[in-house]
């Protein structure tokens, strides 16, 4: 069994057939952890433009199939370097970057499409102080914490409900409160998440 790593995100879906089915190919092939984790940003990339440029029903329901398979990736990739045993040097890296990289490509375009563009760069810019934190705390010498109601895989859900949301509100009037409502709620979250987070890493510190 694979040691326990103090800086993995824990995810339930993990342990399901299909994701060990799927990593167990992956890890066989040629394919590294970093290459999953660079097209994880493909899909955002892909969402991105879903939603700033299609901006339809169609296009709301092709971003959040992008933003479920961005997730997909972000499970796989850590299957494949840990339980696959394909762990490499600067995997931490691609572990991080990536995900930040790709909160940007989704959120911002989100609070433009939503009419307001503050917010969606205001939800990035928080989402990635989130995880801030909890590196930071990483680097104290304490263990990551990946709590708060707005860590990554809560943001992500909400995201997609509000973009099939959307393309359901958009059927019976144009309007966009689907997604203003969303954007607003991860921001706010996000925020409340570092707080959170950051109150955690000193109770931790002072009862050294």
């Amino acid at each position: 069994m694979p040691k326990a790593e103090p800086a993995r995100r824990p995810i339930a879906s993990r342990d399901a057939g299909w994701a060990k089915a799927f990593a167990a190919r992956l890890a066989a092939s040629s394919v590294t952890p970093n290459q999953i984790s660079g097209v994880s940003v493909l899909f955002a990339a892909a969402g991105c433009a879903l939603i700033g440029l299609v901006q339809n029903p169609a296009g709301w329901l092709g971003a959040a199939l992008c933003v479920q398979l961005r997730l997909v990736c972000n499970l796989l990739d850590g299957m494949v370097a840990i339980e696959g045993g394909k762990k490499s040097s600067v995997g931490a890296l691609w572990n991080e970057f990536p995900d930040r990289v790709a909160d940007t490509l989704l959120l911002v375009p989100v609070g433009y499409a939503a009419g307001l563009g503050w917010a969606g760069w205001a939800a990035a810019l928080l989402a990635a102080l989130t995880a801030y934190v909890r590196v930071f705390g990483g680097s104290l010498g304490l263990a990551q914490d990946f709590s708060g109601i707005m860590a990554k895989q809560r943001r992500m859900a909400l995201l997609t409900a509000a973009l099939v949301a959307q393309a359901i509100e958009w059927t019976f009037s144009q309007t966009r409160w689907s997604l203003l409502v969303a954007i607003l709620l991860i921001a706010a979250g996000s925020a409340v998440t570092c707080v959170t987070r950051t109150l955690a890493v000193v109770r931790e510190l002072e009862g050294r």
